[in-house]
């Protein structure tokens, strides 16, 4: 009998290195904050942006050793040992060069931009090879190792509301600690790192320099971006839900089966089901998204989760159309 894998070393976030101003600088993080403990740092945001709105800059970053109360889409919730993730939380105030608020409608990429992101920082940081599924997962031969969620914060004066997104990167949980056998972490890909301070500004390098370019498009995500190919080509290219026959389940028990073929300006998938009827599927509406067999080719059911979407598996907060309601762009 194989024996059991000792959780390895958990040494704490680097303030020094975190805190660096050079590396704050040349991201445009006006603040980053590391904390021990919290319920959850989307919620901290939330409520942060909420009662002091100018404390709460445009890339201000907050980060937790420990979440005691983390959740993910539809309020899923779960733990995971202090200093094995990385739980990471950003104030995003979307406006492009001129100072000109970015349409909301744009907002339905950021979470997307964000896993693009957390993509780049795996494979240039740990030599991880990774995946997106729509709406917000990162997964690594096809196990998740990283959520991402999206929360709309209020109104401000009339003004355009702020976007907090969280995200969760699995960093060094073993086999037994995982939520699911559909999950996975760094440390179990055979990674150049485990540090996840490194991880950590990798990321927040990475997204900032997606963010700027995203944000002086107009928020338009057919512009070519920094580096190269567009937004949307970037995503849909390393998406693995499209070209699938999958099984969208939506409120009150509706269910659309189809072919999952592309991304829409917003960012929703369209799904073409049997008689040719191409469907538009958006991330605050499904509740479930699974390959699907056809019967005669298979045993005419799910062959489930790609995922493990109802995993626990990295998501630092919720998603908000308002804040506490799920999203149509988590």
């Amino acid at each position: 009998m194989e024996a059991a894998q000792e959780a390895p070393e958990r040494p704490p976030l680097d303030l020094n290195a975190l805190s660096d101003e050079a590396f704050l600088s040349a991201n445009g993080i006006p603040r980053l904050t590391v904390v021990d403990s919290t319920g959850s740092t989307n919620a901290d945001l939330i409520r942060g942006v909420t009662e002091d709105p100018g404390a709460y800059p445009d890339l201000t970053v907050l980060t937790a050793e420990y979440q005691s109360a983390a959740r993910g889409r539809l309020d899923r919730r779960w733990e995971a040992p202090a200093r094995s993730s990385v739980s990471v939380s950003l104030v995003l105030r979307p406006v492009n060069a001129e100072g000109r608020p970015l349409p909301t409608q744009s907002y339905s990429w950021l979470s997307l931009l964000a896993a693009l992101a957390l993509r780049e920082a795996l494979l240039e940081t740990a030599g991880i090879p990774a995946e997106l599924k729509w709406p917000n997962d990162v997964l690594v031969r096809g196990r998740k190792i990283a959520g991402i969620l999206a929360q709309l914060g209020p109104m401000e004066g009339g003004a355009v509301p702020p976007v907090v997104l969280g995200t969760g990167l699995n960093v060094t949980l073993t086999e037994a600690e995982l939520p699911v056998p559909t999950a996975t972490s760094v440390l179990l890909e055979h990674p150049s790192t485990v540090d996840r301070t490194e991880l950590l500004k990798s990321f927040l390098s990475r997204f900032a320099t997606l963010y700027r370019s995203f944000c002086n498009a107009d928020g338009d995500p057919t512009a070519g971006m920094a580096g190269g190919h567009s937004l949307h080509k970037r995503v849909e290219h390393l998406l693995t839900t499209l070209g699938k026959q999958v099984r969208a389940q939506l409120p009150g028990d509706h269910e659309i089966i189809g072919h999952a073929t592309r991304l829409d300006e917003y960012g929703s998938l369209l799904v073409v089901d049997s008689r040719g009827h191409e469907h538009v599927v958006t991330a605050g509406d499904v509740v479930h998204l699974r390959p699907w067999t056809p019967p005669g080719t298979g045993n005419g059911t799910e062959s489930g989760t790609e995922s493990g979407e109802d995993q626990p598996g990295g998501a630092s907060g919720g998603a908000g159309r308002h804040p506490g309601h799920e999203s149509g762009y988590a």
